[in-house]
């Protein structure tokens, strides 16, 4: 009996620890989970958000965060007729291969891009994507699609060198729109590469130097024509400052001659003879000098002080 018991105890055992090995399941701490019984949705675990169920197409939203059975941990359910989906709540990630874009200025583009994303609704994601694969898959058409809807409004220094981080925004926001329907958020997109094919690079940047080139010869030209503009008017403020003072000082010139000649004719009537004599001396300072021939008449009347003191000859 104990021998026939044996095996049967063992058998027991066995099934006993399937079963007991099929009842629980673990969620980690980086985990989402949802539980499904014969194909069902029937709960989901330690979601960020709340979980939605798509019925006739209409998208159902439940509220299956309850507080027994929302967190990470060790869970039960029923052996082999419920079963668990596990997905990663961590940031996800694809890189899209190299794409060729046709820019606005019908330049053609080698583009290499990379998204960040993760899952918001894991019971959308399981019915829509239904795994990582199949969610990269349709990712990968809708990033792609929205690369040459952006970059091809764009021309192509501006994707190159100018304005990628607008651009990479404008392609992260159609991505979103595109993958809210698999209970996905795009979290970053990423341009990585976007050059000229070799065979186009030289001619295109001969391209882009003949129009730099061309810009500066006409902001230099600019210039000049703006340096010769101020350089005419500032001569010829020159010339209208320099009259203006010229003018100015005939005039104070003149003032200082018609109070001179004013004194002068003061001093004459009061002592006329005193004037002369004084008149005399300062000729004489002035025009006899060493050195200096002078061819005069003896009864001149220029050195007429010498020959006597009245003055006279």
């Amino acid at each position: 009996m104990a021998k026939t018991l044996g095996p049967f105890a063992l058998i027991l055992v066995g099934l006993a620890a399937i079963i007991g090995f099929n009842s629980f399941y673990i969620v980690r701490v980086d985990q989402q989970a949802i539980l499904l019984q014969l194909g069902q949705y029937q709960n989901v675990i330690n979601a960020p958000t709340r979980a939605s169920e798509v019925v006739e197409g209409e998208v159902i939203q439940y509220d299956n965060l309850n507080a027994e059975n929302s967190d990470a941990g060790l869970h039960f359910k029923l052996p082999f007729i419920q079963n668990v989906a596990l997905f990663d709540k961590k940031n996800l990630g694809f890189d899209l291969p190299s794409q060729e874009i046709l820019a606005a200025d019908q330049e053609r583009l080698i583009v290499d891009a990379f998204a960040r994303w993760k899952i918001v609704d894991p019971l959308q994601f399981f019915r829509s994507a239904n795994n990582e694969r199949g969610a990269e898959t349709q990712l990968r058409g809708i990033m792609t699609a929205a690369l040459r809807e952006v970059l091809g409004e764009v021309e192509t220094p501006d994707i190159i060198s100018g304005q990628r981080a607008e651009l990479m925004t404008s392609i992260r926001d159609i991505l979103n729109r595109g993958a809210e329907q698999y209970g996905i958020e795009i979290v970053d997109v990423r341009i990585t590469r976007a050059d000229l094919p070799r065979a186009n690079s030289e001619r295109v940047f001969a391209r882009m130097q003949t129009e730099r080139q061309q810009e500066a010869a006409e902001i230099r030209a600019e210039g000049e024509e703006q340096g010769l503009r101020i350089r005419a008017e500032a001569d010829r403020d020159v010339t209208v400052i320099e009259a203006e003072a010229q003018q100015e000082a005939e005039k104070i010139k003149g003032d200082g001659d018609a109070q001179r000649n004013a004194i002068y004719a003061g001093a004459y009537n009061l002592d006329p003879e005193f004037f002369s004599f004084y008149r005399s001396m300062d000729a004489y300072k002035v025009g006899v000098k060493a050195g200096t021939p002078m061819v005069l008449s003896p009864d001149s009347d220029f050195f007429g002080y010498f020959g006597n003191k009245e003055g006279a000859n």
